[in-house]
């Protein structure tokens, strides 16, 4: 049976300030749901430079060798979080990310750059950790706040990631986007072992379900990397047919494995409850979109205009950065307040309201989205959209499961919502490949095939809106046993 050890905080607290401490314990969380995307978005916009120096076509393989070992990891990260504890184990996937960016690093061939990489992607469950640990070590009235303004990293990215990114690799190449990698994951590190308390909320230890790690990580990945390579192998070729069908066999063979081991790594009871699947459900679709999202707006305003070839902007990433810096700053300012929020008002409904504002929104940039002023009028209605949706979903977690299920739920939900991402990543390339040509090895796209990507997103993300009816009324923070290491 699982165990939890809780205080009650002190009665004091609940009136006191917000206070140094938990600002630094916040910003330690922050810089760590935060670091991924960076590197993501650092990853990305170095991949050409990458791609002429090792004079490699596997350029594919630099971000997605992250996310599969990210993927695979996670299940064994949540379950070893809530017997260990989530600092602990925070702390150990932080060492091995920075072991893969300083090989990654000094790299002198394509092959050992792709296996730091890949040993980096070790860190990629660090984001379901914070959120998880935002339960336990906050007051009560600082929970919903703190996790709103971690869901609302997505926003910061947003707003300063693109001229970070610029900068950087502007003027220090793709060595300077990697180096970066491992200054920025010393200082998580850092921040982490200073100012982060451990989580007192432990399950009982038991044996590590290796084989139901295995199959969930192995049979995801497989999922994951098929539909990542099936605009080149054809959607109906064997060969993405094999990958799909052998990783949902694997997911088969998990749930009859995990129906039968004494410790299984991911209970199925807790996932058979309606509040639990519902709420991991309607988020993981929402988020999904907003997230698929970002690549199609990237494309969109960097790619070249050439008539009849490429409907791009052909804008710079500085200028790119300036234009969505009001929708990013809309979505720091509602995620931040989605906290203060979630006390008074039922989650369902500002999930549902952040749903429908990035569904709105999104239809809207599909009809107006060539000038700056026009990204900006149909961004200020999607920011605050993705500032409810990236808030309020480990809010509505934590009002769904106990904290000893904080882990494993936030866990599953990054897993869900990879998935998803990754699902409309390639649903995105097939629409507004349709509309586009290839041009001496280069993918372009007309307009009319982002005017369909967005409709597909704005579509998606009124799905999500669609799939909250289903979730239950959830537990509000005030009601929830949260708080317990500050005592």
């Amino acid at each position: 049976m699982s165990q939890t050890k809780t205080t009650a905080p002190p009665a004091t607290e609940e009136g006191s300030g917000l206070g140094v401490r938990h600002a630094l314990v916040i910003l330690s969380l922050l810089w760590a749901v935060a670091l991924m995307p960076i590197v993501s978005m650092l990853s990305g916009n170095s991949q050409s430079l990458i791609a002429i120096h090792f004079h490699t076509t596997q350029i594919a393989w630099f971000t997605l060798s992250t996310a599969l070992v990210g993927t695979f990891a996670t299940p064994f990260v949540m379950k070893a979080a809530a017997m260990y504890g989530k600092k602990r184990v925070m702390v150990v996937i932080a060492v091995f990310g920075l072991a893969g960016d300083l090989l990654a690093a000094l790299a002198t061939n394509y092959e050992t750059l792709l296996i730091g990489r890949s040993v980096a992607g070790i860190y990629g469950p660090a984001a379901p950790l914070a959120y998880s640990m935002a339960r336990d070590v906050f007051p009560r009235r600082l929970v919903g706040p703190a996790s709103g303004f971690l869901g609302g990293s997505v926003g910061l990215v947003g707003l300063g990631g693109p001229f970070l990114s610029g900068w950087v690799i502007d003027n220090h190449g793709f060595r300077g986007a990697l180096w970066f990698m491992v200054i920025s994951t010393v200082v998580c590190l850092a921040l982490v072992l200073a100012f982060v308390p451990e989580s007192p909320v432990r399950q009982e230890r038991t044996r590590m379900d290796w084989l139901g790690g295995l199959l969930l990580g192995g049979g995801l990945t497989a999922i994951v990397y098929g539909i990542g390579e099936g605009t080149a192998w054809g959607w109906t070729s064997a060969k993405l047919l094999s990958y799909l069908g052998l990783g949902l066999l694997a997911l088969i063979v998990f749930l009859v494995v995990e129906s039968r081991v004494a410790h299984p790594l991911l209970p199925l009871s807790i996932l058979a409850r309606r509040p639990v699947w519902t709420v991991l459900l309607a988020t993981a679709v929402a988020s999904g979109a907003i997230l698929a999202s970002g690549l199609l707006t990237q494309l969109l305003a960097l790619m070249p205009k050439i008539p009849h070839v490429s409907g791009g902007l052909g804008w710079s990433a500085t200028k790119n950065a300036l234009v969505l810096a009001p929708m990013s700053l809309t979505t720091i300012l509602m995620a931040t307040a989605a906290g203060a929020l979630a006390r008074k008002i039922d989650t369902r409904v500002l999930l549902g309201l952040g749903s429908v504002l990035t569904a709105v929104g999104f239809g809207l940039g599909s009809q107006i989205h060539e000038t700056a002023a026009q990204f900006a009028i149909w961004g200020l209605i999607v920011g605050p959209g993705v500032g409810l949706v990236m808030a309020i979903t480990p809010i509505m977690i934590i009002g769904t499961v106990a904290p000893e299920e904080q882990a494993l739920a936030n866990g599953t939900q990054f897993l869900i919502q990879g998935v998803a991402q990754g699902v409309f990543v390639q649903l995105l390339f097939v629409v507004m490949a349709r509309n586009g040509t290839v041009v001496q090895g280069t993918q372009f796209y007309l307009d009319s095939g982002f005017t369909n990507g967005l409709w597909l997103i704005s579509g998606l993300c009124a799905a999500g809106a669609l799939l909250v009816p289903l979730t239950p009324r959830v537990k509000r923070i005030d009601d929830t046993l949260v708080g317990q290491a500050v005592a």
